[in-house]
C-alpha cells in the first residue's frame, strides 16, 4: 500500500500510476480530491487499485485524518512517497515572508507531518518504505531561497528519521531530481516568457545526456527505493539529473 502526496498531475502523478503498474495499491493525494479522479480512473482501468483523497499536508490533523482513511481503506500504509511541493521563487530581496513561509510550510512541514503520521503504522508492521522528493535546487539555484532550503531540508530529515526508524525495519531515502519537463517547470518558461521548445532545448543543451529528464525517470528512482529487495539502502539522496552537476 503506497501513498503519493501531490499527486494531482506531475511528478506524483507519474509515481503513483508507476506504484499501481508495479502491484501497489496506491493512495493518490492533493488539495482537492476531484483532481485526483483522472489518475485514479486511469490506474483502475490499467487494472489497478488506487483511491483519491483530499488533504492539506501542511496541516497536521488532515495529514492524520489522510493516513487513517488509508488504514481503513487499505489496511496499512507500506510506502509513503511525500512528493508535494510548490515554488514562490523571487530574489531574496524581493521574497515576501509568505512566499518563504508557503514553500516551507508545504515541503518540510508537509513531509514532516506526513512521515509522523505515517510511521505509526510502519512501526507496528516492522516494515515501511519512505521517498522524498528533494532537488538539485537544494545545492543552490538563483531566485529560489526558499525552495532550495526546503529541499536541503528534506535530506536532513530524511537522514535523521532514517536514524530513528532503521531499527523497525523502515528506509527513508530521497530522490532529487534536476530540470524534469512536468507542467509545474512548463508554467515557469511561461511566467518568464521563453518559448518552451527553447528553454528545454537550452537546458539538455547543459546536460551529459543531451535532454531534460521526464516523469518517468523520477518515478523509476522512487520505486527502486520502494522495492522490497532495497532493505539496505537508507539515508541516501540519489540526483537524478542527467549529470548535470558532471559539468
Amino acid at each position: 500500500m503506497a501513498v503519493v502526496t501531490g499527486a494531482a498531475r506531475g511528478l506524483g502523478a507519474q509515481i503513483a500510476r508507476d506504484l499501481a503498474a508495479g502491484g501497489a495499491r496506491v493512495a493518490v493525494l492533493d488539495l482537492d480530491k476531484d483532481k485526483t479522479e483522472p489518475v485514479v480512473e486511469e490506474i483502475r482501468a490499467a487494472g489497478g487499485q488506487a483511491i483519491g483523497i483530499a488533504a492539506d499536508v501542511g496541516d497536521t490533523e488532515q495529514s492524520k485524518a489522510a493516513v487513517a482513511q488509508v488504514v481503513e481503506s487499505f489496511g496499512a500504509v507500506h510506502v509513503l512517497v511525500n512528493n508535494a511541493g510548490i515554488t514562490r521563487d523571487n530574489l531574496l530581496f524581493k521574497m515576501a515572508d509568505d512566499d518563504w513561509d508557503d514553500v516551507i510550510r508545504v515541503h518540510l512541514r508537509g513531509a514532516f507531518t506526513m512521515t509522523r503520521a505515517a510511521q505509526r503504522s510502519m512501526v507496528e508492521q516492522k516494515y515501511g518504505r519512505i521517498i522524498n522528493l528533494s532537488s538539485t535546487a537544494a545545492l543552490g539555484n538563483r531566485g529560489q531561497a526558499n525552495y532550495s532550503a526546503a529541499k536541503m531540508g528534506l535530506q536532513g530529515f530524511t537522514k535523521t528519521i532514517a536514524l530513528e526508524l532503521g531499527p523497525m525495519g523502515i528506509t527513508a531515502n530521497c530522490v532529487a531530481p534536476g530540470y524534469i519537463d512536468t507542467e509545474m517547470t512548463r508554467a515557469v518558461a511561461e511566467r518568464v516568457g521563453v518559448p518552451l521548445e527553447e528553454r528545454l532545448a537550452e537546458y539538455a543543451e547543459r546536460m551529459p545526456m543531451r535532454r531534460v529528464g521526464q516523469p518517468e525517470d523520477i518515478a523509476n528512482a522512487v520505486l527502486f527505493f520502494a522495492s522490497e529487495r532495497s532493505s539496505f539502502i537508507t539515508g541516501q539522496v540519489l540526483y537524478v539529473d542527467g549529470g548535470r552537476w558532471l559539468v
